[in-house]
Parts: C-alpha cells; structure tokens; sequence
C-alpha cells in the first residue's frame, strides 16, 4: 500500500511538467529549426525536472539530517544547519587519511573552538531549486521573444495548405483537424503567397534578422548561464566534468565531493545553565547532494554540447548568407530535404537572385511548412512572375534608352 502510495506521489510531482511539455510539442506550423529547438524545449525541460528533483522529498527522504551530541534537539540541529552553512575542512579533504582510517569522511576531521584550519563554506544546496527555475525561464524566453516578432506571419500563409496536395476539383472535407480544399482554393492560397511573397522583396528585412537575433541571443545564454552556474558553484563549474572525466569516481575523495560533499560539519552555539556560550559540533548526512552531484555533472556534459551546436548554427547561418544567391548546389542542398527530386535548383536560384537573405530564409520556412507539390507550384510560378517582371523593367530600360537617342540625334540634325 506504502509502495503505492509512493507510486502515485512520483506521478503528481511530473505533472506540473506536462501542460509545458504538451504546448511544446503540439505547434503546427515550424517557425524555427531544431538547435532553436534544443534551448526552449529539452534544456527547458530538463531544468524543469531536475527542479520537481531537487524539490521532491520522496526521492531522497529528508534533505539534511544532522548527528549531534547532547542538549540540542535533533529537528533543530537539522533546521539550523539547513538555513545556514555547513562546511568541509579543507586540510581533510585527503584519500589518503580516509583510506588510513585516520578521518571518517572526506573533510570531515576534527575541528575545535580555536581552530585555524581553513574551511570550506556551502551554502548554495539552499538555493539550487530556485538557479535551476530561474535558468529554465531564461532558456524560454527567447522562444517567447522570437513568437512576438515573428508575428504569425509563417502560420498566416501557409494556414490550410498542409495537406492541399491531396485536393480535389469541387469539394473540401477535414481529416483529424486539418482541412484540405478544393483545388479552386488552393490555387486562390497559392497566388496569395506568391503575391505576399512578391511584394515584400527587398522591402522588409526584418523577420530573418530577427530570427537570427534570437539565435545570436541563444548563444550567448548559453555562455551566461554557464557563468552563472560557475559563480553559484563557487568557481567549481567551469572544470567539473572534465575533472569527473579524466579522475573518475573510483577514488575515496572524488571530484565531485569537494563540490557536492555528501556528509559535512556544522557548528551550533547555545547558551548553558551559567550562561556561557556552549559549543556543539554535528556531522551532517546532506542527501540533497545524492541529487544535486548528478544533476550539475550533466548539465555540464549538456551545456558544452548546446554550446557546440549553437555555435555550429551560427556559422551555418553565416554560410547561407554568403552562399544563398549564388550557388545552384548550396539551394539544391537547402531544399532537397523539403521536395527531394520535386524541385528544380535553377527555379530557387532565379527566386533568390531577386531576393535579400530575409526573403530567401522566409522563402525557406515556407518550404518546411508545406507539402513539396504545393511548394513546387509556389516556387515555379514565383520564378516566372519574377523573370517576366525582371524582362518588363530590362524592356523598359531599353525603351527610354532607345527614346533618349533618338532625341539626342534629332537634337544634332
């Protein structure tokens, strides 16, 4: 019944994750790429339940639990040391002396009123459910950021069109909760894109910028909270996993119990029946670190990662920069994904020579979000309307030029 009872506990404490999980994983309409992706979504949630971790006491029973000798009652040594700091003795954070028998726990030696030896506060376990939830919201507001500004327009044009490849002459009908329309109606959507689309060229540059705003927002979050993880952590983030690495965990004294001390010392002061002040020294058993050592090696592990990969799509984006107007194999290579053998790279070609970056990249987030045969229409007819345009304003060059002449020679007769 205990164990049940444990069971259902476990299940309560993940749902507060489930609403965010859900909304996150429900858009429709793609508005960002996959390295966007890993910030709002898995290190957001991953900071979400390494919190409800931290903050659940089911999965490690009491968060501190302090030995003391007598006078002082075991609930208020627990509390005391809780709200203020314990510490380490850093002369006793030695394998050697534990492995003798000479102390009984990594920085746990004997340590008297009038003691010198250098200890080693710690007093951030107080606080890591509140660094963690904070770091989670940071993580998310980018993706909030780039959803204000972006505006909907991606979901605005391509609204109906996710399943227009299967339409039919005279008549529409759903399938779950998408529509698919008539062929007449997806003609009328497609010329609307290409309209929107055409009028818009070299006039707005805002929406690519903005995107990649938020992706140059990413990468330095990621480096701050790398900062303020270290800060937290007292200095000891920046090398922790390439400590635990390259020393392992076989050793009595470990890396990661200078960081996250598994058993500690804590002092108490009272008053005696004569009014002095009486010293009492407890060792403290600090299951919080159980949890907290695991969680901070692998947000280690994680951040490097994040960074890796958001650096790598900063550079790709200075790639498709350089290279989307250019090169028939760069957009072949960009859109093959969307309508593999559907599309011809000299039609996206002729597009992008005509466009500005931002007009390409919003040219290639429609391309996500819609079926490959409705994108090969959209970008057909763009690279015809656009070409005749281009060959109307070359005729009319050549008119005035040819006028100009013609008056510069009857001017001479």
């Amino acid at each position: 019944m205990k164990k049940k009872r444990e069971n259902v506990n476990m299940i309560k404490t993940f749902e507060g994750v489930v609403p965010f999980v859900k909304r996150l994983t429900t858009q429709s309409q793609s508005i960002d790429n996959w390295i966007f992706k890993l910030h709002y979504r898995l290190t957001f949630a991953i900071l979400m339940v390494s919190t409800i971790l931290v903050c659940s006491r089911q999965y490690i029973g009491e968060h501190i639990h302090c030995i003391a000798d007598g006078g002082v009652p075991a609930n208020v040594m627990d509390t005391y040391c809780f709200f203020t700091t314990t510490f380490t003795l850093v002369k006793d954070m030695n394998a050697q002396l534990v492995d003798k028998g000479s102390i009984p726990h990594p920085g746990v030696g004997s340590y008297g009123i009038n003691s010198t030896d250098q200890i080693k506060h710690h007093a951030y376990y107080q606080w890591v459910p509140f660094v963690l939830f904070g770091q989670a919201i940071m993580f998310y507001l980018t993706h909030i950021l780039w959803k204000k500004l972006e505006g909907g327009r991606i979901k605005y044009l391509v609204d109906g069109l996710e399943l227009a490849a299967f339409s039919l002459e005279d008549k529409n009908f759903r399938i779950s909760s998408k529509n698919i329309p008539t062929k007449q109606e997806k003609e009328q959507k497609i010329q609307i894109i290409r309209r929107a689309f055409i009028d818009r060229l070299y006039i707005s540059g805002s929406w690519s910028l903005n995107l990649v705003f938020c992706e140059i927002l990413n990468f330095f979050n990621v480096i701050f909270q790398i900062y303020i993880t270290n800060e937290f952590l007292s200095g000891q983030f920046l090398h922790l996993g390439s400590d635990v690495w390259n020393e392992g965990l076989e050793s009595s004294v470990d890396p990661l119990d200078e960081v996250f001390p598994k058993v500690t010392k804590c002092t108490f002061h009272k008053y005696g029946p004569s009014g002095s002040i009486q010293w009492h020294d407890a060792m403290c058993i600090m299951a919080l670190n159980v949890i907290n050592d695991k969680i901070y090696t692998f947000l280690w592990f994680w951040f490097v990662i994040l960074f890796i990969l958001t650096a790598s799509g900063l550079v790709w984006r200075l790639l498709t920069v350089l290279l989307h107007a250019k090169s028939a194999a760069f957009n072949k290579m960009v859109f093959a994904y969307t309508c593999p053998g559907k599309i011809n790279p000299w039609d996206v070609l002729t597009v992008s020579r005509y466009c500005s970056y931002t007009d390409w990249l919003f040219l290639k987030y429609l391309a996500k979000n819609l079926d490959g045969l409705v994108f090969r229409e959209i970008i057909i007819g763009l690279a015809e309307e656009l070409d005749a345009e281009n060959n109307s304003e070359q005729a009319k060059k050549s008119l005035l030029s040819d006028t100009s002449i013609e008056n510069e020679e009857f001017k001479i007769d």
